[in-house]
């Protein structure tokens, strides 16, 4: 994942102005605070969230199909 420098604050400067946050999250999508001097949380919209929730209808299928081959025996054993 690139991470733009621009988006990171610490969790020093969460806590203390967190209003901060919130309008970096509101113009560019996102912010990410750093604990320790590592990426420790991603603060992203809300409606985003929603989104990434979603899986797209070819990924269940893909997966869907993987699973039924995996466990086809158990699968034709349950249709009996």
């Amino acid at each position: 994942m690139l991470i733009d420098t621009d988006y990171i604050v610490s969790m020093t400067e969460a806590n203390q102005n967190f209003s901060r946050v919130a309008k970096m999250v509101d113009k560019n999508g996102s912010a990410i605070i750093m604990k320790n001097n590592r990426p420790r949380y991603l603060v992203i919209d809300f409606s985003e969230a929603e989104h990434m929730q979603m899986a797209p209808d070819n990924d269940v299928l893909s997966i869907s199909k993987k699973l039924i081959e995996r466990n086809r025996e158990a699968y034709e054993e349950l249709a009996k």
